[in-house]
């Protein structure tokens, strides 16, 4: 199931990024506070009147007579307009509607996507009057809002998810393990697609941003059906001069969703980067299995004997909350242990999917009680009822407490690594809820 996209569009200095971060303290998703995980980020996973969907945060959208940037913006409101499920349309009440306004407001009125006109920077009744004239734009009825100071944002959230399509189930029969290859730019990701297919099915050039789109290719070894999608790299915010490779973002953040397992490259010659920390950070708040790749291993520099060992460490330590990950080892170019991916993804989706029952589940507890028993606080202990396991891809599992006050990070960590110690789970990602023993719903 893939969440809707929402992308924030608008001219700079409307609030957008205000605006992104506000509905972003909203969010019910549980946030995983392990080492290594990036926060800053240009997508936010939010949740509002359950409903789960993924924001963008696209950047300004500028308009310069002096030179044709006015084509490069268009192109850019185009691209987000055909990737995002529902388009939100900052555009600032104290400034009053401009001529960029009104020129992105003719690529949005012959879209077919949902668009909701969010008016920024009405701070009370007294700039109520400020909406009015952004009726010319032919969006519908425009939200006054001010994200700086939380108001209105509920009416919009509402007007959001009343957007979102009716349907976001796959409608197809899930009988193939689709597989997200995913990673900055110029890592080897549409070299290693063509190594796996064993044909050039997806262009290869060394410019980074060559893939643009993302690449559905179904295929099949030894009698298991795959679909890998080949996706445009991500960079930073920062650094992302080309228009069209801002809003590839979004396709590769669509791909992570459709995927049951996420190969992410590493580029060996340049190790573990922030941003590899930002991407990793998605498959796994995701949910998805993730396999590492650390590619180009050929032309690893100073290779010897514990190389592998090393390079192994340094990304445990930097990437700390894949863990459970396993790691391959590959070039692209050679074909250096390329055979071994589709393996390892299937032994990860056969992880993801694994089911234990509620009595092995609590035989498990009872002995890791006895080994570490649960932390208390202020003379009162936490007790463990028993667990549950409420669903797959991934694992999840419900705690039942007598207060779920008393449940320290560090214990459900530990308890984390006796069910992985037990059952293995590698490359899968697990989730916990703990509730207090009064709370009988546990799906």
């Amino acid at each position: 199931m893939a969440k809707p996209i929402v992308a924030i569009v608008g001219r700079p200095n409307v609030g957008k990024s205000t605006l992104f971060n506000k509905i972003g303290q909203k969010r019910v998703s549980i946030v995983d506070d392990m080492p290594g995980v990036t926060r800053d980020r240009i997508y936010m996973d939010a949740t509002w009147l359950n409903y789960e969907f993924t924001m963008i945060d696209t950047g300004g959208i500028e308009f310069d007579e002096s030179n044709e940037i006015l084509f490069s913006m268009r192109k850019q409101a185009e691209i987000a307009v055909e990737e995002a499920d529902v388009v939100v349309f900052v555009v600032d009440g104290r400034a009053g509607l401009t001529d960029a306004d009104n020129e992105v407001g003719k690529i949005l009125r012959v879209a077919k996507k949902p668009v909701v006109l969010a008016v920024n920077k009405v701070d009370g009744k007294e700039r109520e009057a400020d909406i009015y004239e952004f009726y010319a734009l032919g969006l519908g009825d425009p939200i006054g809002i001010s994200a700086a100071n939380m108001l209105n944002l509920g009416d919009l959230l509402d007007k959001i998810v009343e957007s979102f399509p009716k349907n976001t189930e796959d409608s197809e029969e899930k009988d193939e393990i689709a597989i997200a290859v995913i990673g900055r730019p110029n890592v080897g990701k549409s070299s290693i697609v063509n190594k796996i297919l064993g044909e050039d099915r997806v262009i290869v050039s060394d410019v980074p941003g060559t893939t643009r789109d993302a690449i559905d290719t179904h295929f099949t070894v030894d009698d298991i059906k795959y679909t890998l999608i080949d996706t445009a790299g991500m960079r930073k915010r920062g650094k992302i001069e080309d228009a069209v490779e801002r809003y590839s973002v979004i396709r590769s953040l669509r791909a992570v969703d459709r995927a049951d397992v996420v190969l992410m490259m590493i580029d060996a010659t340049e190790g573990v980067t922030e941003q590899d920390k930002k991407i990793a950070g998605y498959a796994h708040d995701s949910g998805k299995g993730v396999v590492i790749v650390v590619n180009k291993w050929d032309i690893y520099p100073n290779k010897h004997d514990k190389s592998t060992l090393r390079f192994t460490e340094d990304i445990r330590e930097e990437l700390g909350f894949l863990q459970y990950a396993p790691i391959l080892y590959a070039s692209a170019l050679t074909g250096q242990r390329v055979n071994r991916v589709t393996e390892l993804v299937k032994y990860v989706a056969d992880q993801q999917s694994m089911r234990i029952q509620t009595s092995v589940l609590n035989e498990l507890i009872r002995d890791a009680v006895s080994v570490n028993p649960p932390p208390s606080h202020k003379g009162k202990q936490l007790k463990i009822l028993f667990m549950t396991q409420v669903a797959i891809a991934p694992p999840r599992f419900v705690i039942f407490v007598n207060d779920e006050k008393l449940m320290h990070f560090s214990y459900l960590r530990f308890i984390e690594n006796r069910l992985r110690e037990t059952f293995g789970f590698e490359g899968a990602p697990l989730k916990f809820v703990v509730r207090n023993r009064d709370e009988k719903d546990i799906e």
